[in-house]
């Protein structure tokens, strides 16, 4: 998986840049030693991998960050998020929680992030994969989509990237569904939880990242609901109109995030 930092933006910050609840990309970690996963992990994995596969499919996510301030105290930022895929080349992001609203809308050319509390956009030519098109975005943002994993070709192998250790602990049962809790571990100082439904499609049911080594020990959790794997999506869902009186921001050139 490729971890990132949890500090979670949404909306329009001051510096006039779009966020949509993405983070910061940490350093990709350098794999020594063959994974530890074990057979119960990998092949509850690949399940997901083969639902999540779906052409068109969409799902509810409510995220939370947890960071630490200035001062030393941990603080939380709630979002709830509706995502709509369909492969290879449509994605639409909604995103509304306690910063304010943010949409990102990719139509097969064109990538838009669009803050609505504050009628501002950024509009970008876009690769014609929805992998490539997010890796776009991160350049120009300096920022990650924290669920990219999920949305990748092959969501298992996305997930596992740079995974050291895997085993599988107690079921559970969220919302009374019964689940399978997994806990991962990625150097250097990540950790991942993830819980995925008791059944053939193993749907994720609940995400947790904590990063040891950064300051507070933040952490990054995300609930998911609404999965439709055979959803059928429009065009107009992908398609953004800038509203009357909203502003363009120009983004900085590609590359210039990362370098940050």
């Amino acid at each position: 998986m490729k971890l990132r930092y949890a500090s979670v933006v949404a909306g329009l910050v001051a510096s006039g840049a779009i966020g949509l609840v993405l983070t910061a990309r940490a350093a990709e970690p350098t794999q020594t030693v063959k994974p530890a996963i074990s057979p119960e992990a990998s092949a509850a994995l690949e399940k997901m991998g083969k639902a999540l596969s779906s052409k068109e499919f969409s799902f509810k996510a409510q995220t939370i960050r947890v960071y630490q301030d200035e001062d030393g105290q941990p603080l939380h930022i709630f979002h709830m998020m509706k995502v709509d895929a369909r492969r290879p080349d449509r994605l639409a992001v909604h995103v509304t929680g306690d910063d304010g609203s943010t949409e990102l809308l990719y139509d097969g050319k064109t990538v838009a992030v669009v803050g609505a509390d504050e009628r501002k956009y950024a509009s970008i030519a876009a690769p014609n994969t929805i992998e490539g098109t997010l890796d776009e975005v991160s350049d120009r943002l300096g920022t990650d989509f924290p669920l990219a994993d999920f949305l990748a070709p092959t969501p298992a192998k996305a997930f596992l990237a740079g995974v050291t250790t895997g085993k599988e602990l107690k079921p559970v049962t969220i919302d009374g569904v019964s689940c399978r809790h997994f806990f991962f571990t990625q150097s250097p100082g990540m950790e991942l939880e993830l819980w995925l439904e008791n059944t053939e499609q193993a749907l994720p049911r609940r995400l947790i990242v904590t990063y040891r080594l950064l300051p507070g020990q933040p952490n990054f959790i995300a609930e998911f609901s609404d999965w439709n794997l055979n959803a059928h999506l429009a065009d107009a869902a992908f398609t953004f109109q800038p509203a009357a009186g909203s502003t363009k921001i120009e983004l900085e050139p590609a590359g210039a995030g990362r370098n940050k």
